[in-house]
């Protein structure tokens, strides 16, 4: 379990040096977890190290979010001027997430049939 955090540590090292190195406009994580995903890709799964650092950060998840709540009480003042904006940037983006997901899933998923019928 704790090789399994080195590595999420790592890619996000790594993903946050790339961004500061080559002054990207969106955040280290993002690229990290970019990097992440194409080693699990070449490895052909997720190792168990890895497997139970996640799940174990995931059953913390929640606790991530009081932050934001405490952005939010503080900030409402802000927020209620701006919330129509804020509505319909919510309401877009989710729309073309969901658009994007859906398109992602249709052009994966022959592949993925395809792989479970050859066993």
């Amino acid at each position: 379990m704790l090789y399994g955090f080195l590595v999420l540590l790592i890619c996000q090292l790594v993903g946050e040096l790339i961004v500061r190195y080559l002054d990207l406009p969106f955040p280290g994580p993002v690229v990290g977890m970019a990097i992440l995903l194409i080693a699990l890709m070449i490895n052909g799964g997720v190792p168990d190290s890895i497997r139970q650092a996640s799940e174990g950060l995931l059953s913390y998840l929640a606790l991530l979010f009081v932050p934001a709540g405490v952005g939010l009480m503080v900030h409402f003042q802000l927020i209620a001027a701006d919330g129509l904006t804020i509505l319909t940037a919510l309401v877009l983006s989710t729309a073309l997430t969901l658009l994007v997901t859906g398109f992602i899933l249709n052009r994966m998923a022959p592949d993925a049939i395809e792989k479970d019928q050859k066993g």
